[in-house]
């Protein structure tokens, strides 16, 4: 059945785009902070600990709305790891790493999340989906808040 929702079937392709390249780095990261999660060690264990479960949580939620969105639109989510490979801009993390350097890798993923969303945003308002604006709002408010609180943890 045809899609009748006010946008052109490019609006809807190029935005879904975006969010595809959304999708994949809110994936990446969440798994990064399962991750350190899992593996973070030092006197901030207890606090961190709790901290990368809340946003892995909250990552959880967010991978799955942003999948609808892009259905909502018509197109096929990214459901793969190589998609998500391809997509990302989230950067890997690997070996053993020090709280501090967990906590610089997760604020460079929140920001990443942030601009990736800011990029999509031009597309979204110009084809006036308000409920993609929407999204991408709400999505930069809260990385944008967890960029701040984790970047001062690293502050004296």
């Amino acid at each position: 059945m045809k899609i009748n929702i006010g946008l052109t079937e490019e609006q809807r392709e190029h935005i879904a785009h975006g969010l595809s390249r959304l999708l994949a780095d809110t994936y990446g990261l969440y798994l990064k902070t399962h991750n350190f999660h899992w593996n973070v060690t030092g006197p901030m264990f207890a606090t961190l600990h709790t901290m990368f479960e809340e946003e892995y949580l909250e990552l959880a939620t967010a991978v799955d709305e942003i999948a609808e969105r892009i259905r909502a639109l018509g197109v096929q989510a990214p459901g793969s790891y190589s998609e998500f490979v391809e997509l990302s801009s989230i950067k890997e993390a690997s070996g053993v790493l020090s709280a501090s350097e967990m906590i610089a890798q997760m604020v460079e993923g929140q920001e990443t999340v942030i601009r990736t969303a800011r990029s999509i945003f031009p597309a979204a308002d110009d084809a006036h989906d308000e409920p993609t604006a929407d999204l991408l709002t709400q999505r930069m408010q809260i990385h944008e808040k967890n960029a701040w609180m984790l970047r001062s943890l690293l502050m004296d």
